[in-house]
C-alpha cells in the first residue's frame, strides 16, 4: 500500500513539473551565449581601405542599396552598393522566403542612422560581376550612439542572409562566426519556421514590376502579388504597387467576373491593400493582359489560394493618382535588367499600364461619343492638349451627373479639365496598332476649370 502511495505522489509531482529538475537533460544542449558580432569589429578610418560618407538614395533590397556620393566616387553621384559577404533572399521580382524581412531590416537600420560610411575591402572601389554595382562594407551609426556598426555582419548574425564569398575578406572571419551563431540559434533563413510574410501556395510569388515587365512569360501562370485596390470597373478591379528603384507605380487589372462571392468582392475593394492569387491571361478584346480566376475562401481566409486583405484595420489606402504630364506619359523609361549589365527601354505608359494617374490643365479640343448599340453607348473620348500642344486621349465610361442623367460631350468641349483615372490601352477593330490613354470611371474624377 505504501509503495502505491509513493508511486501516486511521484505521478502527481511529475504532472505539475515539480520533478523537472531531476529529468532535465538541458545539460546535453547548452544554451548559446549570443555575441554581438556587428559591434565586435571597428571602423578604422586610418586603414588603407577607401571610405566615403554617404546618404541613401534608394532602398532596393536586403543586400543592395543605392547611395548618394560625390562625383569623384561615381560620375553620376550615385553608388549602387552590393554588400560584401552576404546574399539575402530576393524581395523584388520573384519573391523568396525571408526576403521582405531582410529588406525591411536593412531599410530600418539605415533609415534611423545618423551617419553612414561605405568602405572598400581593398584599396579600390571594386565592382561586382555585373560591372554596375560596387562591393562595399556598410557601416552605420545608430541614433544616440557614438560608434558605427557593420551592417553586413549584423544582417548575417540575424540570420537574414547566407554567406557570399566571405572567406578571405577583410572581416571574413567574423562573418563566419556570425553565420555559425545564427545557424545554431536557427534564426530566420536558418530556421525550420515559416516566414509569416511569404506566400506558400502553389502560385508563383512575384511583384507587380516583375509581372508587368514579363507578361508574355507569365501568360497562363498562376501568380501571387500584393498591391492596393484603386478602382472598380466591369466586374474587375485595378491593383497597383510602387517600385522605389524605378519610381513607377505598376498596375494590373484583376477580373473576377460573376463568380467571386460577396466576401471576396468586399476584400477586392478600393482602399484595401490585398494579396491577389490568380492566373495571368491575355484578353484579346482589350488587347491587354489581366489576372483572372481569383477566389476568396470564407471559411479559411488564410488559404494560400485565397485572396487576402493585408491592410491595417481602419486604414484606407487611396489611389495614388500619380500626377504627371503628357510629355512624360508619351516618353520612355530605361530599366536595368535584374543582375545583368544591360538595360531595356520601355514606353512609360506601357510600364505604368493599369496604374492610377492624374493630369491637370488639359484643354479639350475634340470629342467623340460612342453610339454603336452596345453597353458603351454614351461613353466619351476626349482629345486633349497641354499648353505646348502635346496631345493625349481621355476615355470615359458612361458618366452620369448628380441627377442620374448621362453626361454628354458638349459639357467638356473647349473646356480645360483636370482628370484622374488609370492608364489604359485602346485598339480599334480596324487598326493594327493602338494607343495609350487615360480611362476615367466617374464624374467626380473630372474637374472642369
Amino acid at each position: 500500500m505504501k509503495k502505491r502511495i509513493v508511486s501516486l505522489l511521484l505521478t502527481v509531482l511529475a504532472a505539475f513539473g515539480l520533478l523537472a529538475g531531476c529529468n532535465d537533460d538541458s545539460s546535453s544542449s547548452p544554451s548559446i551565449e549570443e555575441v554581438d558580432y556587428a559591434a565586435s569589429v571597428t571602423l578604422d578610418m586610418s586603414s588603407e581601405t577607401l571610405k566615403q560618407e554617404a546618404t541613401v538614395k534608394l532602398y532596393i533590397d536586403g543586400d543592395t542599396t543605392h547611395f548618394n556620393v560625390p562625383a569623384s566616387i561615381s560620375d553620376n553621384g550615385v553608388l549602387k552598393a552590393r554588400y560584401i559577404a552576404i546574399n539575402t533572399p530576393e524581395s523584388t521580382g520573384k519573391i523568396e522566403e525571408w526576403g521582405k524581412k531582410a529588406s525591411n531590416f536593412t531599410k530600418s537600420k539605415l533609415k534611423s542612422a545618423t551617419s553612414i560610411i561605405l568602405e572598400t575591402d581593398g584599396t579600390v572601389w571594386d565592382r561586382d560581376s555585373t560591372g554596375d554595382r560596387h562591393l562595399v562594407w556598410v557601416w552605420y551609426k545608430p541614433e544616440g550612439s557614438a560608434t558605427y556598426r557593420n551592417l553586413n555582419i549584423e544582417i548575417l548574425q540575424n540570420g537574414l542572409a547566407i554567406a557570399s564569398n566571405s572567406e578571405g575578406n577583410r572581416y571574413g572571419e567574423v562573418c563566419g562566426k556570425a553565420i555559425s551563431q545564427a545557424t545554431a540559434l536557427k534564426l530566420n533563413v536558418h530556421s525550420t519556421e515559416k516566414d509569416p510574410d511569404f506566400y506558400y501556395g502553389d502560385a508563383q510569388p512575384v511583384d507587380l514590376k516583375e509581372l508587368r515587365l514579363n507578361l508574355e512569360a507569365y501568360n497562363g501562370t498562376k501568380v501571387s502579388f500584393e498591391g492596393v485596390v484603386t478602382y472598380l470597373n466591369n466586374n474587375g478591379a485595378y491593383v497597383e504597387n510602387y517600385d522605389e528603384e524605378t519610381d513607377i507605380w505598376y498596375g494590373m487589372y484583376v477580373y473576377y467576373g460573376f463568380s467571386l462571392n460577396a466576401f471576396g468582392q468586399e476584400v477586392l475593394f478600393p482602399g484595401h491593400k490585398v494579396r491577389v492569387v490568380g492566373t495571368v491571361s491575355y484578353y484579346e478584346a482589350g488587347d491587354s493582359y489581366q489576372v483572372s480566376g481569383v477566389d476568396y475562401n470564407v471559411r479559411n481566409p488564410d488559404d494560400p489560394n485565397s485572396m487576402k486583405d493585408l491592410g491595417e484595420e481602419g486604414v484606407a489606402y487611396s489611389p495614388v493618382s500619380l500626377e504627371t504630364t503628357i510629355e512624360k506619359f508619351n516618353g520612355t523609361v530605361e530599366i536595368e535588367l535584374q543582375d545583368e549589365d544591360a538595360s531595356t527601354t520601355y514606353a512609360y505608359a506601357e510600364l505604368a499600364m493599369q496604374s492610377s494617374i492624374s493630369m491637370k490643365g488639359l484643354r479639350v479640343v475634340d470629342t467623340y461619343t460612342t453610339n454603336n448599340g452596345g453597353d458603351s453607348d454614351g461613353a466619351i473620348t476626349l482629345t486633349c492638349e497641354d499648353g505646348d500642344g502635346n496631345e493625349i486621349t481621355v476615355r470615359t465610361i458612361v458618366l452620369k451627373d448628380e441627377n442620374g442623367k448621362i453626361v454628354t460631350a458638349d459639357k467638356f468641349m473647349n473646356k480645360t479639365i483636370d482628370v484622374k483615372g488609370v492608364i489604359d490601352y485602346f485598339k480599334s477593330e480596324n487598326s493594327a496598332t493602338g494607343s495609350y490613354q487615360i480611362k476615367v470611371f466617374n464624374m467626380e474624377n473630372i474637374t472642369i476649370r
